[in-house]
C-alpha cells in the first residue's frame, strides 16, 4: 500500500521537487503541492462558488445514480478514495452504502484528512475508517489490508484531469495493479465553452487566485524563500490543442527569488505552471482507461453534458 510519509521526508521531497521545477527550462510545480492545509480550505471555498460548476454538477450526478452504484460489489466491501479532501462527496455514497465495511481515504494533506476522517467516524460509527496520509500518485504496490473484501475505488473531482495523459494512464495502471478485482467510480470534466471554463478557474471573487498564490506562501514558509506575492499574478489559460485549462503564476517584472538557499531568476512575463485540468470527451477518456487496464462499464452525466462520472472495471 502507499506508504505514510514522515514530516522530515515530506519536507525533503517538497524541497527537491520545488527546486527541480523552478530550475527547469520551463518553470513548473506539481499541482499536488497546492494542497497544504490553507490550500485545501481555499479549494473547498472554490467548490462553493457559482462559477465553479464541477463540484455541484458531480454531486448531482452521484446523487441521481447512488442507488445504481450501491449494486457494485465494492459497495458491500471496502471503498478506497483517492484525494479525499473533505470527503463531502463521499458522504453521499456512504449514506447510500449501508453494507460497506471499510472506508480508506488517501490524501496528501494530513491535517485536512484527519479532520475529514473524524467527521466520517462520527457520522458512521459502525464503519471502519482508515485514513492514509500519503501521495497516491506514488506506486501503491499490493493492497494487503483488504484481502477478503471487494473493493470500490472512488476518484472524484476530475482530479485525474490534473495529470498529463500518460501520467493519468500510469496512475490507473498502478491502481489496477494494487486492486486487480476492483471497480472504480471516477469523475471527469468535459470540454465546453472557453468562457465558462475560464470563469471557473479565475473567479471574480479572487479565491482561485488566492489558492494559486498560496503555493508561493507555502514555499516561503517551508523552504525559507522570499517570494513577493505582489510581484506574481494568477493566470488561467485555455489550451485548446491539449484540451486543458492551465493555471500559472506570472512574474510581473524581472526579479530574483531565493528558495532553500538557491537563487532563481525570473524574466518579466515568465510563468510558473502550477496546474493542468484536462477536459476529456467520452472517447478520449475511454482510451486513457484502456491504457491503464480498465474498461468503461457505464457513463453518467448531467442534462447539459458538462461533467461525466464513469464506472470502470479492472481487466
Amino acid at each position: 500500500m502507499t506508504k505514510h510519509v514522515s514530516p522530515e521526508d515530506h519536507t525533503e521531497i517538497f524541497r527537491a521537487d520545488i527546486l527541480a521545477g523552478l530550475t527547469s527550462g520551463r518553470k513548473t510545480i506539481s499541482s499536488k503541492w497546492l494542497y497544504d492545509d490553507v490550500g485545501s480550505h481555499l479549494f473547498e471555498a472554490i467548490t462553493e462558488l457559482d462559477a465553479y460548476y464541477p463540484t455541484r454538477t458531480e454531486l448531482a450526478i452521484l446523487k441521481a445514480n447512488a442507488a445504481k452504484y450501491r449494486r457494485l460489489p465494492g459497495a458491500r466491501g471496502a471503498m478506497v478514495e483517492l484525494g479525499s479532501g473533505s470527503s463531502r462527496k463521499t458522504d453521499l455514497l456512504l449514506s447510500a452504502f449501508p453494507d460497506l465495511s471499510v472506508y480508506m481515504p488517501i490524501d496528501i494533506s494530513a491535517n485536512h484528512l484527519k479532520a475529514a476522517a473524524e467527521r466520517v467516524r462520527r457520522a458512521y460509527p459502525s464503519l471502519a475508517v482508515i485514513p492514509v496520509a500519503a501521495d497516491f500518485t506514488d506506486p501503491f504496490g499490493k493492497l494487503p489490508l483488504l484481502p477478503e473484501l471487494p473493493v470500490l475505488v472512488f476518484f472524484p473531482g476530475s482530479t485525474i484531469g490534473n495529470f498529463e495523459k500518460a501520467e493519468a494512464a500510469r496512475l490507473l495502471a498502478n491502481v489496477r495493479e494494487a486492486m486487480p478485482e476492483a471497480t472504480m467510480i471516477v469523475g471527469v470534466d468535459r470540454p465546453k465553452a472557453e468562457a465558462l471554463l475560464l470563469e471557473a478557474y479565475d473567479d471574480p471573487a479572487g479565491i482561485t487566485a488566492a489558492f494559486n498564490q498560496n503555493l508561493l506562501q507555502r514555499i516561503n514558509r517551508e523552504l525559507d524563500a522570499d517570494f513577493d506575492l505582489a510581484s506574481f499574478a494568477h493566470k488561467a489559460v485555455w489550451n485548446r490543442i491539449d484540451s486543458r485549462v492551465e493555471m500559472h503564476l506570472e512574474s510581473l517584472k524581472p526579479q530574483t527569488v531565493t528558495v532553500a538557499g538557491e537563487r532563481i531568476a525570473f524574466e518579466g512575463g515568465e510563468t510558473i505552471h502550477t496546474e493542468n485540468s484536462h477536459k476529456y470527451s467520452e472517447e478520449a477518456f475511454a482510451g486513457i482507461a484502456r491504457q491503464g487496464g480498465w474498461r468503461v462499464l457505464d457513463t453518467d452525466t448531467d442534462a447539459e453534458g458538462l461533467f461525466a462520472v464513469y464506472t470502470l472495471q479492472a481487466v
